[in-house]
């Protein structure tokens, strides 16, 4: 009985200490709310170049996997004049190269069919068509990647065939792109998160100055650094939790006016997916809370580190 009465007594004690660094840091924002403005704005600024990288990213991330659907598939177009039975012998040809698994032949009404799919609530436009523009095509699909260029090579060679369209460099490429982009972030998200950890060093010092007296005369009645500290430690984690809150509603805004700007059906013609704001915006928070909260906090600790050590 006694065992559950001390739990509860600390838990009581936690529970008040964790409100009364909550209350100061909110106090202690209000007060120097000048600095408190530019500590916020600074990891806005930081994080928000970091959502645009993330946004870009992960969605260059998302069509990569779309082509990569493709990826072990190659599209031959034939030429209009070229007859179902020349389809046929072409086929025949391409099935017996090393390495292919399977050969299907798209008729050009199949082609069309799957376009109207693809442009979803806009596919009715092409009803206006007066002629099939599609070519019908030959899809090859092969057991490895290693040798689809060889794959690939070899049916271009073959007559009847209009064109071979295969994704592997259009894959390579946004792959280098979504690399490219993943290092600029990083070493741009890396200069700012100092810069950010600067100036909440600042902003809490200018606290610290102001109650140095009171903190003094905590130290001499026996508080301890981590008691003197909660309180600034509340007020960096505040001001980070605001900013990444900030950031994150400001990049989903632009996000959702973007894609209703450009369109969904736009998007759909022209094959190009993008990530729904809801999941984007969810991820984000997550990572920015966690961003800026640490932020906030390792600018309390350098600001304090000082001063409680003198």
């Amino acid at each position: 009985m006694k065992r559950d009465n001390t739990d509860i007594r600390r838990i009581h004690i936690l529970l008040n200490s964790l409100v009364y660094n909550i209350k100061q840091g909110f106090l202690q924002i209000f007060r120097n709310r000048g600095m408190s403005l530019a500590s916020i704005f600074s990891i806005l600024a930081m994080l928000l170049i970091l959502g645009m990288f993330f946004v870009i990213t992960v969605n260059i991330n998302l069509f990569t996997e779309v082509v990569k659907q493709d990826y072990d598939q190659i599209e031959v177009f034939l030429l209009d004049d070229t007859d179902k039975a020349q389809a046929a012998q072409i086929m025949t040809q391409i099935r017996t190269h090393e390495g292919v698994t399977d050969v299907q032949y798209r008729s050009k009404a199949e082609a069309l069919e799957i376009l109207k799919e693809r442009w979803g609530e806009s596919g009715y436009l092409l009803d206006s068509l007066g002629k099939n523009p599609l070519p019908a095509s030959i899809l090859i699909s092969v057991e490895s990647l290693d040798n689809a260029g060889e794959v690939a090579a070899y049916a271009g060679t073959l007559d009847g065939i209009e064109d071979v369209q295969y994704y592997q460099e259009t894959v390579e490429k946004l792959t280098k792109i979504t690399n490219f982009l993943q290092i600029g972030a990083l070493i741009i998200m890396a200069f700012l998160v100092v810069v950010s950890v600067v100036v909440v060093s600042n902003t809490v010092k200018l606290t610290v100055f102001a109650r140095a007296k009171e903190i003094r005369i905590m130290k001499y009645v026996g508080a301890t650094n981590w008691f003197i500290r909660g309180p600034f430690l509340a007020e960096g984690i505040i001001i980070g939790m605001l900013a990444a809150l900030i950031s994150t509603g400001l990049i989903a805004l632009i996000y959702k006016e973007l894609i209703a700007a450009i369109g969904a059906q736009v998007l759909a013609i022209v094959s190009m997916p993008l990530i729904s704001t809801q999941y984007m915006t969810g991820n984000m928070l997550i990572i920015f809370l966690a961003l800026g909260m640490s932020i906030g906090a390792c600018g309390s600790i350098v600001s304090m580190r000082k001063f409680l050590d003198a």
